[in-house]
């Protein structure tokens, strides 16, 4: 995470500079009785190592400091390991009017988008969210999926690079997509996404076009160079976080990569490394949502705006070490670690920002053919 969030968010389209209204435009999420005032708990679902953890590996701090402040206990699942297949396990129920058990989920922007379209999650309500309203940094503002953030939040940004493991590499270079995907010494040792517009972003990005205007012949080409690399064996496997392990391992050689997650990585195992290509990187946000029947709706709405208060934020960025949407951070984060307030895959410069890219926002029909096509890709 970084200060200023500093990184162009991407995912789903512009991003407006201005204010937050009270509320966005409604897409009929469906509200329930909330529970929050008897039931001091919130349950809340998100990625794995994507909060603080003490040195135990036992507590997770910013949410103790959140119960010692409201009395309210959170209970914390690493149940998502990939957007798409999260979204198997809950569409039955959601679908259904069903509840979830689940008081926050933490979603890709793009499919953010999605639930927020089918009427699936919750409209928040901003006087329970002063220090989001307050604190959410520019860049991160009024996504055109959810004018006002009417409906989520933020809960970090996220950037993708290629990652390599050097001892598995043993000398070989590793600078670009074309390096994956073309040089036969890393055949059956490379790692791409499950993640459709990381791994076809990237491979978009080598080839010299614009995931923010690509087309329907343009991401047909990148798709077909990546079934040329899954044909000849060059991809060992398309993944969700679970490809930690076996860069760690150096199962996998060299990959792409969430930045955060690389970080992490890096400091407990020196022979992990990443590189931004010279083509650029991609940036997406994900966010905290509120599902329809959740029973404890208040309750979730305070531990969301909890993490825009500075103080916290900061702490969160200096264990996940991605990307911050929460403006005010860098000084707390710099007496924290000076190191992760001066990396640029947390805090990102100019020279860095300025290579990132989005993919830009897809119709329902475009996003059904391409998210079936890259399914027959993957084995998904």
């Amino acid at each position: 995470a970084g200060a200023g969030g500093a990184l162009a968010v991407g995912g789903l389209g512009a991003l407006s500079a201005c204010g937050i209204p009270a509320a966005g435009k409604s897409q009929g999420g469906t509200a329930t009785e909330d529970h929050s005032a008897e039931e001091k708990t919130v349950n809340f679902s998100n990625w794995p190592e994507y909060i603080d953890v003490d040195d135990s590996g036992k507590h997770h701090p910013t949410l103790e400091a959140f119960t010692r402040s409201t009395g309210v206990q959170v209970k914390y699942t690493e149940d998502i390991n990939d957007n798409n297949e999260f979204f198997g396990k809950i569409k039955p129920q959601l679908a259904a009017g069903q509840d979830t058990g689940r008081d926050i989920i933490v979603l890709t922007d793009w499919l953010a988008a999605r639930v927020i379209r089918l009427g699936w999650v919750q409209k928040l309500d901003p006087a329970n969210l002063p220090h989001a309203f307050a604190n959410l940094s520019a860049q991160f503002r009024s996504p055109d999926w959810d004018p006002g953030h009417a409906y989520g939040y933020p809960w970090q940004g996220v950037s993708t690079v290629i990652a390599f493991n050097k001892k598995a590499l043993d000398g070989i270079e590793v600078k670009s997509v074309s390096d994956l995907l073309d040089n036969p010494k890393l055949r059956g040792r490379v790692g791409f996404l499950q993640e459709m517009r990381d791994s076809i972003g990237m491979t978009l990005l080598d080839m010299g076009k614009d995931p923010a205007k690509v087309t329907d012949d343009d991401y047909d080409a990148a798709l077909a160079r990546l079934q040329k690399a899954v044909d000849k064996g060059q991809i060992r496997r398309f993944t969700g976080n679970d490809y930690t392990s076996d860069l760690s391992k150096g199962d996998l050689a060299a990959c792409v990569a969430w930045g955060g997650d690389v970080v992490q990585l890096k400091a407990d195992n020196p022979a992990i490394d990443y590189v931004i290509p010279a083509g650029g990187y991609m940036t997406s946000t994900d966010v905290m949502l509120v599902p329809n029947k959740a029973r404890h709706k208040t309750n979730a709405e305070r531990l969301i705006d909890f993490y825009y208060r500075p103080e916290q934020a900061a702490a969160l960025a200096a264990y996940v070490n991605y990307v911050s949407p929460v403006d005010g951070v860098r000084p707390y984060l710099a007496k924290i670690d000076a190191s992760a307030a001066d990396n640029p895959l947390i805090v990102p410069t100019k020279d860095t920002a300025a290579r990132s890219h989005s993919f830009r926002a897809l119709g329902e029909k475009e996003e059904t053919a391409y998210e079936e096509k890259f399914a027959k890709l993957t084995g998904a």
